[in-house]
Parts: C-alpha cells; sequence; structure tokens
C-alpha cells in the first residue's frame, strides 16, 4: 500500500528564480539538480523542507501552472504572512479562517501565495 507522497512536481521557466524564492521565503533547501535529455525540459532541482520535497522541471518555453495549489503548515501564521506580504509576494486569496478537519486545526487560518510561475502556495496555521 502507498504511504505518503515523494515529492509535488511544477514547471518553471527560469530554475534559479524559482530556486532563490523557495530558499529565500519559504525555508526549502536546494540538495539535487540533473540535466534531462529531453528537448522541452533543460534540469530539474530538487528542493527539501522537511520531509516535504518539491521537484522544479526547468522549462525555459514556459508551461502555465494552473489547476493545482500545494500547502504548508506554518507554525507562526501572522509571522510567515507579514515575511511573505513584506517580500511583495502577490497573494491570490487574503487570509481567512480555514475548515477544522482535525481538532488541532482549532483557530487556523488559511491564506494563498502566487510562486515565480503562477503557482499557488496556501499555508495554514
Amino acid at each position: 500500500m502507498f504511504k505518503r507522497i515523494d515529492h509535488i512536481a511544477f514547471s518553471v521557466v527560469n530554475l534559479e528564480t524559482s530556486i532563490n524564492f523557495y530558499e529565500k521565503h519559504i525555508g526549502f533547501q536546494k540538495y539535487y539538480e540533473h540535466d534531462v535529455p529531453v528537448p522541452v525540459i533543460e534540469k530539474i532541482a530538487y528542493l527539501k523542507l522537511g520531509d516535504t520535497v518539491l521537484e522544479l522541471i526547468h522549462m525555459p518555453s514556459g508551461v502555465k501552472n494552473t489547476g493545482y495549489h500545494f500547502c504548508l503548515e506554518s507554525d507562526n501564521f501572522d509571522a510567515d504572512y507579514d515575511r511573505l506580504k513584506k517580500a511583495g509576494i502577490p497573494v491570490q486569496t487574503e487570509p481567512h479562517p480555514a475548515a477544522v478537519r482535525e481538532h488541532r486545526e482549532e483557530g487556523w487560518r488559511r491564506v494563498v501565495f502566487v510562486g515565480p510561475d503562477g503557482e499557488h502556495i496556501e499555508f495554514r496555521g
């Protein structure tokens, strides 16, 4: 039986811009990068935040990321929101109460920011 999602992957137009964004603003760290022998893809980079892995697929010709998002859990919602807002990262959905799926989520809020390639980055806490 499956036990977890190994990674989330999405395309990026500028790999270095995206790596810098996720390292500087979200706390991910790049741990692996490799070339890809496919005409539309140049490289793939992998970034980690705890057990969470992002796979950034470098496609300079551009592919719009639509129809999905990923969500991170914050241990300090207000500080994370303020930090990203002050950095000028666009907000897709302003903070609002989050649905309580488990007891530990009582009082949580959620917000959605927009990453460098249009990807939606939700966080809750």
